[in-house]
C-alpha cells in the first residue's frame, strides 16, 4: 500500500472522478476483508474507505459495484457510502467511497430501514436484469433481461450456478435432476409482479449504523428483480429485528402466499454459499430441493 505509484494512480482517479483536487496523507489497513483488501484513507477532504482485489481475476468487479452504488444512491431511498472513484493501477483494481463512521441506532432505527428499502423496490423498469453482469461476492453474476421473472431466476441465478456446481462436483446429478424440476415449476409458484431494484446481498454484514443512527448498506449486487429476494435474504442468516419485517409488510406489502417462497428465493445465495464456501450449506440447498 505504500506504492507510490498506486497512491499516485488513486490521488488521480479521486480528483479526476471527484471534480476536486484530493491529496491522500496515508493509508491505514483495516482488519477483516475476506475478499478484498481494505484501507482508511486520510485525505486534506477527509476519510475515505478503499478496497483492492486482483485485476486478472476480478477486471471489472469494482466498475459495477461502482454503478450499483451510484443506482441506490441516485434513488434518495436507502443510504450507501457515495461511490468516488474506481480504477485500475498495475495488477490491482480499487474502489474508493466516502468513510462512514459507526454510529449508535436510533429508536425507529428498524422502520426507518423497511421505509427506505420499500422506496427502493418501487423503482422499476421494463425488463428483470440489467444491461450487463455483476457480481454477488467473487460469484458472476449474469443479468441478461427478461420480462418474466421465473424465466429470469431459471436462467440468469438457478442454472449457471448449477453448472458451476456439478463441474466442480460440489453437486451430483440427481441434484442437478431436482433443481430442473424447479425451474419448470417456477412460473407456477411466483405471481407476476413488476421489476424491482435490488441491493441484491442484503444481508447482516452488509449493512451498519451511521454516525446520524440509520442504515448504511454497502457491497451491494444490484439488478432489477423480484422484491421478495432481499426480503428472504434478510431472513437467511438473522440480523434483522421484526419490526424491519413489520414495518416493510405495513407500507408496500408482498403478493399472496410470500410465505411459501422464502426458500426457493433462498436457493440463490445458498447456491452461491455452497460455490464459495462448501460444507454445510449442500444439506441446505437439499434440504430445499426436496420439498418440490
Amino acid at each position: 500500500m505504500t506504492d507510490e505509484i498506486l497512491m499516485g494512480e488513486l490521488t488521480s482517479a479521486l480528483s479526476c472522478q471527484s471534480g476536486m483536487k484530493i491529496h491522500i496523507n496515508y493509508a491505514e489497513k483495516l482488519p477483516g476483508g475476506d475478499i478484498n483488501e481494505t484501507f482508511k484513507l486520510n485525505t486534506d477532504s477527509g476519510l475515505l474507505f478503499l478496497k483492492m482485489n486482483d485485476a486478472r481475476s476480478y477486471p471489472d468487479m469494482f466498475e459495477r459495484e461502482f454503478m450499483g452504488l451510484e443506482a441506490i444512491y441516485a434513488t434518495n431511498t436507502l443510504a450507501v457510502p457515495r461511490p468516488l472513484a474506481t480504477g485500475r493501477s498495475g495488477g490491482k483494481v480499487f474502489l474508493v467511497t466516502e468513510f462512514i463512521e459507526k454510529g449508535g441506532a436510533n429508536p425507529d432505527f428498524w422502520e426507518n430501514f423497511a421505509a427506505g428499502l420499500s422506496r427502493m423496490h418501487r423503482h422499476t423498469q421494463a425488463h428483470f436484469g440489467l444491461p450487463q453482469a455483476n457480481y454477488i461476492g467473487t460469484i458472476k453474476q449474469y443479468n441478461t433481461p427478461y420480462t418474466n421473472w421465473s424465466v429470469f431466476y431459471a436462467f440468469n441465478r438457478l442454472q449457471p450456478l448449477t453448472r458451476v456446481a456439478y463441474d466442480r462436483q460440489v453437486i451430483d446429478k440427481q441434484m442437478v435432476t431436482q433443481m430442473e424440476g424447479l425451474w419448470r415449476q417456477l412460473p407456477q409458484i411466483f405471481p407476476d409482479e413488476p421489476p424491482a431494484l435490488l441491493h441484491g446481498d442484503l444481508w447482516s454484514g452488509n449493512f451498519m449504523v451511521g454516525p446520524d443512527g440509520r442504515a448504511r448498506v454497502y457491497d451491494p449486487a444490484v439488478y432489477y428483480g423480484n422484491r421478495e429476494m432481499d426480503l428472504a435474504m434478510a431472513r437467511l442468516f438473522g440480523g434483522f429485528d421484526t419490526r424491519f419485517y413489520y414495518t416493510y409488510q405495513s407500507m408496500f406489502p408482498l403478493a399472496h402466499e410470500w410465505q411459501q417462497r422464502i426458500s426457493i428465493c433462498q436457493l440463490y445465495p445458498l447456491m452461491v454459499h455452497l460455490l464459495l464456501f462448501g460444507g454445510s450449506y449442500y444439506n441446505s440447498v437439499k434440504e430445499v430441493l426436496d420439498t418440490f
